[in-house]
């Protein structure tokens, strides 16, 4: 473990050594007690296979052992921060490796001028396509931050971070089969919401700041994208849910979230693995060869 001060803040990142090609820069996915420990089970499997691709591992301003200023985050903000870490500590080429709905961070930035430093990215669960193209009015968000970060929200943060809530949350909205919520994912989310300041990035997250149209700079990303969809894919947006289980099977849903992140990129491929919401957890071994061919391939 290292860390590195950015904005007056400390910042923890883990660097896995590897092979020639370009580094893999993770970007875990935010949620009660989530963090950059989220992809152990994936450095476990890139190792296995001979680490092709050296490793950064952050933890987001905020999460695990960074700094947590009482704020609310903004995708910018984390990018802004991978950014630095880019130019700054990597200074080499990065793929970036985003999990679920921080999608939205690897797309700020993409479309800033470190770009240059970017040569691929693989999407590991993204939302469904309308989460990301659809802004969600700024006076909701604010009145849903305002909610969050008042005494209520202090309470809720609390009760969500219990490990029977945590339990029954992953079973329902996250993995395809529950015997996958093991004692070390729940062992990792009690550990990593210990801080009650953890809970204003997962407010940030809750409260919608990321809801915007994100269209107009994927249409602008040049670099190859690979997309990697769980079988059982499904959304947590009820509003957004409706509309996309009402109009087909669950298979047929899923290949119409994978083909409309391909009509979107315009250098995209994808498959589907087993598992659900979160491939990097549920199908470790499958992500890691997807992950290295891609690499591979680029």
């Amino acid at each position: 473990m290292d860390f590195y001060i950015w904005k007056e803040r400390r910042c923890v990142y883990e660097a896995i050594p590897g092979g020639d090609s370009p580094a893999l820069l993770l970007i875990h996915p935010i949620g009660v007690g989530l963090s950059r420990l989220f992809w152990d089970p994936f450095i476990q499997a890139w190792n296995k296979i001979g680490s092709p691709s050296p490793i950064y591992n952050l933890d987001l301003l905020g999460c695990g052992e960074s700094d947590m200023p009482p704020q609310a985050y903004t995708p910018q903000d984390w990018a802004d921060q991978l950014a630095y870490f880019i130019e700054q500590v990597a200074k080499r080429p990065v793929v970036l490796v985003v999990q679920g709905a921080l999608l939205p961070v690897a797309v700020k930035l993409m479309d800033m001028a470190a770009n240059e430093h970017v040569a691929g990215l693989v999407l590991s669960g993204p939302p469904a396509w309308p989460l990301m193209s659809t802004q969600t009015p700024p006076w909701k968000v604010n009145l849903a931050w305002q909610l969050l970060s008042s005494p209520f929200g202090n309470a809720f943060y609390r009760y969500a971070r219990r490990s029977s809530f945590l339990k029954s949350f992953s079973e329902r909205q996250l993995f395809e089969n529950a015997e996958d919520v093991n004692n070390a994912w729940l062992e990792m989310l009690h550990k990593g919401s210990r801080d009650m300041d953890s809970r204003f990035a997962v407010f940030s997250f809750l409260a919608g700041f990321w809801r915007q149209d994100y269209s107009g700079a994927i249409a602008r990303i040049q670099q190859p994208v690979m997309i990697v969809m769980g079988e059982a894919a499904s959304t947590i947006d009820r509003k957004v849910a409706k509309q996309v289980d009402e109009s087909a099977a669950t298979n047929q849903n899923n290949q119409k979230r994978l083909q409309d992140y391909l009509d979107h990129f315009p250098r995209a491929r994808g498959v589907s693995i087993s598992g659900r919401n979160v491939p990097p957890y549920e199908s470790t071994d499958e992500f890691a060869q997807v992950v290295n061919t891609f690499v591979t391939e680029m």
